[in-house]
This record gives structure tokens, sequence and C-alpha cells, in this order.
């Protein structure tokens, strides 16, 4: 039979899928030698059987009663002993971090006989009294899932209460729990122990808990192992307390002592932000010998851990003990600093800081940030807990936020503390503000690990929630929807909009000389990725300017440039022209107004690119993007008729219209066909791109065009145009005197273009996989009308936990990728293969690009670093399999 249940003295912190993140590392610290409050982890099987069947699995209450009088006979007390009772708390752990997401219950074994017992063991009534209260509260929401406010608003009518205070207290909880579930507050401490466990494992799914996995991408079906562990008391005076640390700084990276201390604490108060802590400095002038234990636990663990470790601590009566150390969350920018770093300090090699920091965290440092500004005065300040620069409007509830957010409003969720309660308008805000708290408090950890901006411990700011208003120091007040900007990276608020600028490390990857030390970091990294990647990076880029910036941002080359985007504004008239033309005559007029403006655009775009492939998509637009709204021409000609204006141009142009309009324009005249139906277009494009070339290599370039054919669905199609479009590449070789070998391919964005990818792949010279339109015809979706209308449905229910167009689709898009490049490669192994789609630019499709053998990647010029970046850890990963 499975053991379910592992002692501290036991484990290892490479065992985080059965024991959980907390568990692994308690048993790690506790082998370390670090002074660890004994306990044991009931295991994450356990937890995955109780969530199957609803029942604890067989076994598992025997195992926890053996491991239980182990610990009672180690510790020398007893649970429920009414004279010297042992007390215990119970903690959840996931595999990974979700912090605040799950739950505890600390002094599990208090009942009306042992709270007298602890008095007289401790010499201490209110110490004894505040933990009972503690215990009640806890089990209370936790356990019994009574609202919280019904014990913190009877608390916050009372502060710093004496023991006679509290026990008033204790008999009005025990009345809120007997009120509010009809029973009486368990007096059995097994019992207490019991539903705890049991609560902690129907913790993995409450909605928060399922909100935050689904944002961060945890599986589902992990499960969270539960701590058992002696209590060790924060709260016994002037000599105890609590505290978390970090390390390093987790919001910038930097070296040193951080973290935030409350005397006469228990942890929870520290997290939960209800009392404003000291700096983890003034520790040392509290309890020098404390401090120096701790530093030097710190010391031991990032060298042992060889990284950034997040710790949670408590002093009890000058008595140190270890609760917690786990790989600390950080913000992008500390992650890029630190691995940098660790680097530098031969703590590890730059392949496992790549390994550490992802493409989307290197994104994050390239977001605008405030524009200096020496004449800009902040009307309240807080802690820096998570850089980045937020503006919006102020909103002061999770559920509002949530609300103008989905209205297209960019808020700032402001709060007095946040709680996990308010995940979801954290999500929904551009970045988080509150009064209380420190830089371990629940807003600074979960902003950090959401990457959003974060201001806490904001004093200054008091919050009127009734009036739906914040009041500053100065007297003014800003009212719920009013406008404010505010710095993560130096705790500071602005009234009103604040400009934003361009981050260091764009500007230094722009060709700007800046002397900064985390773009120092990034790029350093970055060149590292450059070599371990095999994956070409290229970029969509449709203009010379887009060309130009994605070139100095790291692409070698371009492996999208839309032609269609070429034809906007005054230029759409002509093809509007060509399209409703009646006559070859007319169609000529238009194609020979077209070819010049074409040629100078490829031009110009192949110098920008000058040594590097640049593929050009011919024209691929549904008509209807070109030609007016059929409705609303229909009407105007109407009105024109009423009035007895007529207009021949008008008039011809509703009769081409009506003769061109179709009911579903996507999958209708457009791409190959648009070439194959209007005479002209694509030579007069072919034309165009050859002469371009031409002209660059009279010039002294080298240009490096590649023809892609879009909307392919067979190998005759693209055999009949791609004869068209080698008569018109030889007519300018012919007449420029020159050798223009210019490779012709398709995009495959068709299910049938892949299944059929052998046939296809004998007359082209690459494939693009154009995944956006692959998506949508292999599920039937149409894009814009999915996101916005039915798949929020979808994601909360669990059908697809991310968007297909978000992340490739790996069982059905993928497949086909996977199936077209092994039909196409079958008939020419040297077939050159990328992908064009959004999907380009995805860290997680990056990786499956690279597995499946794909030469190069495409995406937006300001995602071609991200996409260096993580083709570089798509090989790592490869390599460590």
């Amino acid at each position: 039979m499975a053991s379910y249940v592992w002692d501290f003295t036991h484990g290892t912190k490479d065992q985080k899928d059965l024991l959980g993140g907390k568990g692994a590392n308690l048993a790690e610290m506790t082998r370390l030698g670090l002074p660890v409050p004994p306990g044991f982890t009931v295991t994450t099987e356990a937890c995955r059987a109780f969530l199957a069947d609803g029942r604890e699995p067989d076994g598992l209450e025997e195992e926890i009663d053996e491991h239980l009088c182990a610990l009672e006979a180690r510790i020398g007390r007893r649970l429920g002993d009414v004279a010297d009772p042992l007390l215990l708390s119970v903690r959840s752990g996931a595999k990974f971090s979700m912090p605040g997401m799950m739950e505890t219950v600390l002094d599990i074994g208090l009942n009306d006989q042992t709270v007298v017992g602890l008095a007289t063991q401790s010499g201490d009534e209110r110490f004894a009294a505040d933990s009972y209260r503690r215990l009640l509260q806890m089990f209370g929401t936790t356990v019994l899932g009574i609202d919280g406010a019904a014990f913190s608003d009877r608390m916050d009518a009372a502060a710093d209460l004496d023991a006679d205070r509290l026990r008033e207290v204790v008999a009005d909880f025990k009345a809120i729990i007997r009120e509010r579930t009809g029973s009486e507050f368990p007096q059995d401490p097994r019992e207490q122990l019991r539903q705890a466990i049991r609560a902690v494992f129907a913790s993995w799914n409450t909605p928060r808990a399922v909100l935050y996995r689904r944002h961060e991408r945890i599986p589902e079906d992990l499960g969270t192992a539960v701590n058992v562990q002696v209590m060790v008391f924060g709260n016994r005076g002037p000599t105890s307390g609590s505290g978390v640390c970090f390390t390093r700084d987790p919001a910038t990276g930097e070296p040193g002592v951080y973290g935030d201390y409350l005397q006469n604490a228990q942890g929870e108060d520290v997290v939960a932000g209800i009392r404003n802590t000291v700096s983890l400095a003034d520790l040392a002038d509290l309890d020098r010998a404390s401090y120096d234990e701790l530093l030097l636990a710190m010391s031991v663990l990032e060298h042992h851990y060889a990284d950034m470790c997040d710790i949670e601590f408590t002093i009890e009566d000058g008595t140190l003990w270890m609760l917690q150390t786990r790989v600390g969350k950080r913000t992008p920018a500390a992650a890029v600093q630190i691995a940098a770093d660790l680097v530098a300090e031969e703590q590890i090699d730059p392949d496992e800081a790549l390994r550490r920091v992802t493409g989307t965290q290197l994104a994050a440092l390239m977001f605008p940030q405030f524009a200096p500004d020496l004449t800009r005065r902040a009307v309240a300040t807080g802690l820096n807990a998570s850089p980045g620069a937020a503006v919006g409007r102020v909103v002061l509830d999770s559920a509002t936020a949530v609300e103008w957010a989905e209205r297209g409003e960019a808020v700032i969720l402001v709060r007095k503390e946040t709680t996990p309660e308010d995940l979801a308008g954290m999500m929904a805000a551009r970045g988080i503000l509150t009064a209380r708290g420190g830089k371990t408090s629940h807003a600074a950890v979960v902003a950090r690990g959401m990457g959003r901006t974060c201001v806490c411990g904001a004093e200054s700011v008091t919050i009127d929630l009734p009036g739906r208003r914040l009041r500053l120091a100065d007297g003014s007040e800003v009212a719920e929807g009013d406008v404010i900007s505010i710095d993560g990276t130096t705790g500071e608020v602005f009234l009103g909009e604040v400009p934003v600028s361009e981050p260091a490390l764009v500007r230094r990857l722009e060709g700007e000389v800046v002397d900064d030390r985390l773009a120092d970091a990034a790029l350093g990294l970055l060149d590292r990725a450059d070599l371990v990647r095999r994956l070409e990076v290229r970029a969509n880029a449709d203009t010379p300017d887009d060309a130009r910036r994605a070139r100095r941002l790291g692409a070698g080359g371009i492996g999208l440039c839309r032609t269609e985007h070429m034809f906007l504004g005054e230029r759409r008239g002509l093809v509007e022209r060509l399209i409703v033309a009646e006559d070859d005559a007319e169609r000529e007029i238009a194609l020979a107004r077209l070819e010049p403006l074409q040629r100078q655009d490829f031009a110009e775009i192949l110098e920008a690119m000058d040594g590097l492939p640049v593929t050009i998509r011919l024209i691929d637009p549904p008509l209807h993007e070109f030609l007016p709204d059929l409705t609303d021409l229909a009407v105007r000609v109407a009105l024109e008729d009423e009035r007895h204006e007529e207009d021949e141009h008008d008039h011809e142009l509703l009769a081409a219209v009506r003769r061109l309009h179709e009911q579903n324009p996507m999958l209708g005249l457009r791409g190959v066909r648009l070439g194959i139906v209007v005479p002209g277009l694509f030579d007069m494009q072919a034309t165009a791109i050859a002469e371009a070339t031409a002209d660059r290599i009279e010039a002294g370039g080298d240009p490096r065009p590649e023809v892609m054919v879009p909307l392919v669905a067979s190998a005759g199609e693209l055999a009949l145009v791609r004869t068209q479009l080698e008569q018109a590449v030889a007519a300018v070789a012919t007449r420029r005197g020159l050798d223009l070998a210019i490779p012709i391919g398709t995009m495959i964005e068709l299910p049938r273009a892949a299944v059929t990818a052998d046939r296809i792949a004998g007359v082209a010279d690459f494939f693009s996989f154009g995944t956006n339109d692959l998506t949508q015809t292999t599920w039937g979706f149409s894009r814009d009308d999915v996101e916005a209308e039915f798949f929020t449905a979808y994601r909360d229910r669990g059908i697809l936990p991310v968007s297909p167009f978000e992340s490739i689709d790996v069982d059905g898009v993928g497949s086909l990728v996977q199936q077209a490049v092994r039909l196409g490669r079958g008939v020419r192994p040297d077939l050159h293969l990328g992908v064009c789609g959004e999907h380009g630019g995805d860290p997680d499709s990056i990786h499956f690009f690279d597995r499946i053998g794909l030469d190069y990647v495409s995406c937006s010029p300001y995602r071609v670093p991200v996409a260096r970046w993580e083709a570089a850890r798509a090989r790592l990963a490869v390599r460590s399999v």
C-alpha cells in the first residue's frame, strides 16, 4: 500500500510532485540541519484520492495517527493534553507556489480546557486567549466556510485587547460558528486536525485557486500536499516575532538583506499586511543573535539552491525557527538580474540562467516606463513592491475592476490590503495600490508573480469605501473613476496620466548608448541565447520602418511581408478599380498604376533587410476589405436616385459589389484564388518584386526575396500560379540582363494543404505555416467572434485552458503542422519550413516548433528578442530530456 504520510526527516527538495513545494523544502531544510519545527507531510497522492472519491483514502487516518504519536513522543507533549498541550499548524503546499490561494489553520489542539493549560504553561493568559481566537477565526473561515468578514469586523473594532477582552472575542467567535453552521466548534483536537486536513484538500478546487492556476497555467490534476507541523509562536511578547525575507531583492534582484519583520506576531499577520512591518535590518537592533543566525541560514539556503530564496521564519522567546523556504517569486527585472549575477558568481552556468528566465519575463522588460520628469511630484509614496508603470482609473473593489476592465477601461485596483478574494480584480487591473502591507504582503507577492505593477503600504492614502473615494495626506480627494499613475519601481503615486517612455533594454536594442545594469544583464544572456538556439527568428514586417526596426531587434530576415497592407489608404481606390474592372483595358490601367508603387515598397524593404531573406506574401485579403459595404453603398445610390443625383460610378460600383458579394468572404475569393480569377494581379506583384530585386542588385545590394502564395489548398493551384510567377520573373531577368533566382513557396493554412503536403511540396520551394488561419479552419472558429463571444465560457468549463489563437493547439492544429512537415520533407528533404502566424512569438508554441524540426519562426518586431530567447530555451529543454 502506498505511504500517504512522510516525516520531514525522510524527504528531499526533489520530491515536489509527491510532497508539494513546501513539504519538500521543509524536508530539505531539516536535512541541512536548520532549525525546523518537526512535523510530517500528507502527500499529493492522498489529496488526489480524496478529490476523486470524496473521502480520505483507506489507511490515511491510521498513518496520520502513527506519525502523530511519533511526533508527540519526540516533543514530549500530547495533542489535547490539558496541562501542557501540543499545538499544530496545518498548511497547504502544492508543487508550484500559489501564494495566498490555498489554506492555513494555526493552533490546532486548543479547546476550552487546553487553552487554560497553555495559559498556565506559558504564564501569559493574553497569549493563550489570542491563540484560541486565531484558531477559531481560521477554522471558521477555512474549514467551515464562514465569511471572513464576520470575524475580521469584530477584530477591527477592537485593537490591542487585553486577556479579558480577548476571552470575550473567543466567546463571540464560538457564537458566530454556532449561528452560521448550526453546530458547536469541535472540542476534540483529533477532529480539528481531521477536518483541517480535509479543508486543505478541498481548497485545491476553490474558485480563486482554479482562477490562479488558469492564469499561471498550472495543471489542474496535481493536488496539494498538507503539512502538519509543531506550532512555534511569534506572538509571545517583544522577544518574539515573525518575518519573511529574501536572499536578494525580489523587485530588482540586487544582493542584500530584504524582508519584513513584525514583533509579537504570527506569520499570517505579516503576509496579510494588517499591521505595517519594520525592515529586516531593524531586527538586528531588536535581537542581534537571531538576526545573525538568520543571515547564516539565508546564506546556506541560497548557496544550496543556487537561487534567490524566499524564507518564512518565527522567533519564539529569542529562538529562531525556519518555517518555510522556496525559490522566491520575483519580478521579471529581478529574474534577469539574478540569473546574470549568479552566472557572474559562478553559482550557475549561462545555459541554466536561460532555463530560469522565460521569454515572457524578458518581454516585460520591454514595456514602457514613466518618462523622467524632475518637476513631477508624487501625491503619495509606498513600497516599490513590483516595478513597472501603470496608468488607469481608480477602482475600489475587485468586482468593479473586472467589470470596468471587461468594457475596455484601464484600471488601478486600490485596496486597504488585498486578500485571495481579490485575485480576479488583480488580474483585471493594470496595477495595484494598497494602503497597508509590505513587500511580502499578499498584494506584493501575487503582483510580482503575475507581472503586475504594485505599490504597497502607502499609509497616507485613506480609503473611504462607502464614499467610493480616496483621501490624501494634503486633504484632497480622488474619486473612484479618476485617473492615477503608479510607479512600482519607485513606489510613487501620481494624479492623472503620466507620460511613459521606452525602457533601457529597448533603447539599447534600438542602438542607443545607455548605461544600465539590467540592460547589460539581459543583452548578455540574449547573446548566449543566439549561440544556443537552432531556430532562426524572422519578423513579420510590411513597411521599411518595420523592417529596419526588426533588424535592430535581432531578426534574421522577414518571414511575412503582407502585401495587402500596401494597398490601404490612397491606394485602396486603385485596387477597387482593379477588382471591378469589366475588361482587360481597365484592368491593365489599374495594374500599371500599382506596379511602380509596389516596386518602390519592395526595394526599400529589401534594402532594409539586405543580405537576409524576405518572404513576400502575395495579396491575401477577402475582397470585402477593398470594396464598399453592400448595404451602405445601396443606400447611398438609392438616395442619389431619389434626389435625381445619379452617379454613374456609384451605379457601376454597386453592380460590381453585388456581383462579387460573398456570404463568407473569409472563405471566399482570396489568396491564390484571387490570383487565378483576377488576371494580371499576381503577375504585377511578381514583376514588382523582380524589378525591385534587380534595382537592389544594380545598386550593389544583396537582396534575397522569396515569393509566398497564400491559401493554397491543392498542388494544382500552386502549379498554375507558379508558372505565371516564373514567367513574370524570367521576363524581368531577361530585360535587365540578370540571373534572378527567387524561391516560390506557399503558406500552409488550410487542413487540406497540410494533409496533402507531399503533393504540394513537389511544386513548392518552402512552406510557411499560417497558424492563424489554420487554427480558424481547423477549429471552425472565427477568431474575432470566438474571443469576443464564447471563449470565456469554454475556458471556465475547462474545455480550453488557453486560447488556441494565443498558444498553438498541439493536439489538433499542431498535429496537422507535424503531419505536413513529415509529408513535405518525405518528398523534399531540403524543404525549408517556417511559421509566420502570431504563434511564432508565443513561448510555448516556439518550443513545439523547435521539437518538430521547423527552420524558423516569424513574429512581430517587438517579439523578436522574446522569440530568440525562447528558441534557446526550447533547445535546452530538448537537450535535457
